[in-house]
């Protein structure tokens, strides 16, 4: 009888578990509960949307986890939310250490279990696309929900990983300034005031940059800490959710041509199998969209194209409305769009893609094993190994080794010296190249090939002209490097960690130094100088020690900085240990060849106070790519003026102002411009960039001018020639356009600008016509006669960017005036371009 009772007793317990667990599940807050509005009414916070992420985890331990990836410059945290069923999630590891052996890039075989599709979607890459961080909100409790037998349906056969705000820092600032500025009823008249947003936008990161240009590069924070999670799972499809102009319908997959070559047949297959589910979705609820048109799948650094690249199936998905649209907005057709209408897009894309990756997974971890498994054996594209020069080149080949680490690309060091054919980077022409014992070598055999050969090929080729980016970015011609690509495979020695620099301090050293080739050498200039080392840099070529030194090359001479004493060696040995420098010490100022170093030849470098102009007019991506260079990567102070105040600065407490691509006429009057320039007779240095040397062209004092035009057209009479078809107008449009082609560009490295270069510098030009020389000033770099050596050039360009200026230096009574019609600073990628910038800052004018 009592265990009958006992019996009786645990029965009750379990049924009243049971019905606890049951009105648990059933008490899950909507988005609407949990908010306190209906998704639609509002914007929410960054804090609120992580806060509704973690409750849904909290509430679903078994089908939900949540991490905090990293943090953003302002200290947001990045989270990712992974979800699928329950019995996925408790072998959840070995679902993902399967997936990374199925690649190669984790050594061992597979268990023998069940593989479901990875799939990652990433919302609100650009901050005032704000919509997409809305509908997650709804995408994730779908995803949750125990009564959504469709949604648990899918996740047996996925694991769904989910960024729900990409860019936290640009999403809160546009919702704060919405939120402050918008009418309590929502004004969708599209002249009020909560449809102006206004500068910078929120659109960027907090340094300016566009996350959805950074995925390959990996310059910010958010993309570097996002790509090493990323890394760790190799999903099989990544969808990202943006918006666009007010006007335009939903688009979704497939993609617009060009396509890239290394895009597989089945990649191609699977944009239309993806764009029939989302059509399905669509049609049933008579909502407009467009397919193949604008969106293209062909510079490597989207968040469409990178995964492509490493052999998932990715893609853009793009609603209307944007920053502009708010709330509600009218559009020119009269109709309104609401942001309910916008999250329900977003909304029904998500579930499409999720509810096709459920149904094709088998196919779709086939399909993705055989592209890591043909990467090793037969890779994409004609080049087998890249070789490139180690010796004299150890700072660039370091930026270039860390960064392959970072995209998970082996590389080695050629086990002894040869020869073959293969692409001279540095004369453009398929010749015998040889190389030597030590120089770099990555294999196209292995794991990440494709993305190895998109990044490093030396021309991608262009299927079609009508592309949304830049059409060329081949890494060695970013970083300067100096190699080829062969299309044999070089035999290399295991790749090996470079060895840490340990200098030794020298209390009888006359001098240090420390020769200037990269971006490292100028963060150990910054460095000293931040520590009030008195540092000294040559003009001319010397050898001291057997030992070459050229001009740039750093001097740390004990004279003048009697003050720090023994610190000296202290601050300047530990100081190149912490950045990799090596440095030689030196008992003598004299030197076998060259200049001693107290001749007039060795220049003092003046530690430059620098000031950076911003505000309205000034283009947000150039001015937070300087911004950026200075703050994260030389570590470098810099004090940002504002243009409505800047005509009150005293301008002769600074010694560089530095002018970004941007429009001047409200900023720089005739009269602040006056100032500007006798700020400059006093011996300031003014760093003019892109559309800024623009600006200044053909105005009175100022050295660069304009190429005259060569348009015979206005002249002359209509005739048949001239007759065109509208149809034909965005591809005629591409015939006067240039999208970000390379070009050799010829250096004077006698002037201080182009220290640290030989003869040449590749340049990744984007204007469609270039300055004269220079007749009052140094034609530092110059773009000759010859065309590209990649990239789409518009066919009527033609001449507009032959013999023109692209770094120039102007004497203005006892100051300068530098002109860089290149912006050598572009996207925080084009590392062979940072010395330059440097060396304007810190050595011309010395």
């Amino acid at each position: 009888m009592k265990n009958l009772t006992a019996s009786r007793w645990l029965l009750l317990v379990f049924l009243s578990l049971g019905i606890f667990a049951a009105q648990a599940q059933s008490a899950l807050q909507t988005p609407e509960q949990f908010l306190g509005y209906k998704l639609g009414e509002q914007f929410t916070y960054h804090g609120r949307i992580v806060d509704y992420v973690r409750y849904l985890a909290t509430q679903s331990p078994g089908k939900m986890q949540v991490q905090t990836y990293g943090k953003t410059y302002e200290n947001r945290p990045l989270v990712l939310a992974t979800l699928s069923s329950a019995a996925n999630m408790q072998r959840l590891e070995e679902i993902r250490t399967n997936n990374l052996k199925n690649t190669g890039l984790l050594s061992g075989q597979p268990s023998g279990g069940k593989q479901p599709a990875i799939v990652w979607l990433s919302y609100n890459i650009h901050g005032n696309e704000s919509v997409s961080s809305e509908a997650v909100m709804q995408v994730l409790y779908d995803l949750v929900n125990p009564n959504n037998a469709q949604t648990q349906k899918w996740l047996e056969n996925t694991v769904v990983l989910i960024d729900p705000c990409v860019n936290p820092d640009g999403r809160d600032r546009y919702t704060m300034w919405y939120n402050r500025v918008r009418n309590q009823q929502p004004n969708a008249s599209p002249y009020a005031w909560e449809h102006q947003e206004p500068w910078p936008g929120g659109r960027p990161n907090h340094y300016y940059f566009d996350l959805n240009r950074d995925w390959a590069w990996q310059s910010q924070i958010e993309s570097k800490q996002r790509a090493v999670v990323y890394n760790q799972w190799m999903p099989q499809l990544h969808a990202d959710f943006h918006e666009q102009g007010v006007d335009n319908p939903y688009y979704f997959a497939p993609s617009a041509k060009p396509y890239h070559d290394a895009i597989t047949p089945w990649q191609r297959d699977a944009q239309n199998f993806i764009g029939e589910y989302n059509r399905k979705y669509f049609d049933k609820n008579n909502w407009l969209y467009f397919t193949r048109e604008s969106f293209d799948l062909f510079y490597p650094s989207y968040g469409d194209t990178w995964p492509t690249y490493q052999g998932a199936i990715a893609m853009t998905y793009e609603q209307g409305g944007s920053g502009r649209a708010g709330v509600v907005i009218q559009k020119s057709d009269g109709d309104s769009l609401t942001l309910s209408q916008r999250i329900a897009h977003h909304h029904a894309a998500s579930l499409a893609t999720i509810e096709a990756m459920s149904d094709k997974h088998e196919q779709v971890v086939r399909e993705f094993k055989k592209f890591y498994s043909d990467a090793l054996s037969k890779p994409f594209g004609q080049y087998r190994s890249y070789v490139f020069k180690v010796k004299g080149e150890e700072g660039r080949i370091k930026e270039l080794t860390e960064y392959l680490d970072r995209q998970q690309i082996s590389y080695g060091y050629a086990n002894g010296g040869g020869s073959g054919k293969g692409f001279n980077y540095q004369t453009g022409k398929t010749e015998s190249v040889r190389y030597e014992a030590g120089d770099l070598v990555i294999s196209s055999y292995q794991p990440k090939s494709t993305l190895l050969n998109v990044l490093f090929e030396p021309n991608a080729r262009l299927e079609d002209s009508v592309t949304y980016d830049i059409t060329a970015w081949s890494l060695p011609y970013a970083y300067g490097l100096k190699g080829a690509a062969f299309t044999s495979k070089i035999d290399m020695g295991q790749q090996k960690a470079a060895p840490a620099v340990a200098n030794t301090a020298n209390p009888q050293a006359y001098a240090y130094l420390a020769k200037w080739t990269g971006v490292q050498d100028l963060r150990f200039l910054a460095a000293l100088l931040k520590a009030k080392v008195r540092v000294r840099a040559t003009e001319v070529a010397f050898e001291q020690n057997n030992q070459k030194y050229a001009p740039g090359s750093l001097i740390i001479t004990r004279t003048g900085n009697e003050n720090l004493g023994s610190k000296l060696d202290q601050i300047v040995t530990r100081t190149a240990d912490s950045l990799g420098i090596q440095l030689a010490s030196t008992t003598t100022g004299f030197v076998a060849t060259g200049s001693d170093f107290g001749s007039r030849n060795i220049r003092y470098i003046k530690a430059p106070r620098v000031a950076l102009l911003t505000g309205e007019g000034v283009s947000p991506y150039g001015f937070g790519e300087i911004w950026h260079f200075f703050e994260q990567q030389i570590g470098y102070p810099v004090t940002v003026l504002g243009g409505d105040y800047f005509s009150n600065v005293p301008l002769h407490e600074f010694d560089v102002l530095i002018l970004p691509t941007g429009s001047y006429s409200r900023i720089l009057s005739d009269n602040t411009l006056n100032k500007v320039k006798e700020w400059v007779r006093a011996g300031g240095r003014l760093i003019a960039m892109e559309s800024a040397v623009n600006f200044l062209a053909d105005k009175p004092d100022f050295a660069v001018k304009k190429k005259p035009s060569t348009d015979s057209t206005a002249s002359k009479k209509a005739g048949a020639s001239d007759l065109k078809s509208y149809g034909d107008r965005e591809r005629a449009s591409i015939a006067e356009d240039v999208q970000g082609s390379v070009f050799r560009v010829s250096l004077d490295n006698t002037h201080p600008l182009a220290f640290g270069y030989g003869n040449t510098y590749t340049a990744l030009i984007r204007t469609t016509t270039l300055p004269q020389f220079l007749k009052d000033g140094w034609n530092v770099g110059v773009v000759k006669s010859e065309g590209p050596a990649t990239g789409f050039v518009g066919s009527k360009v033609g001449t507009k960017l032959q013999n023109g200026l692209v770094l120039g230096v102007q004497e203005m009574g006892r100051g300068q005036v530098v002109y860089l019609v290149d912006n050598p600073l572009f996207r925080g990628f084009w590392q062979g371009g940072k010395l330059m910038f440097g060396n304007a800052v810190f050595l011309v004018g010395q």
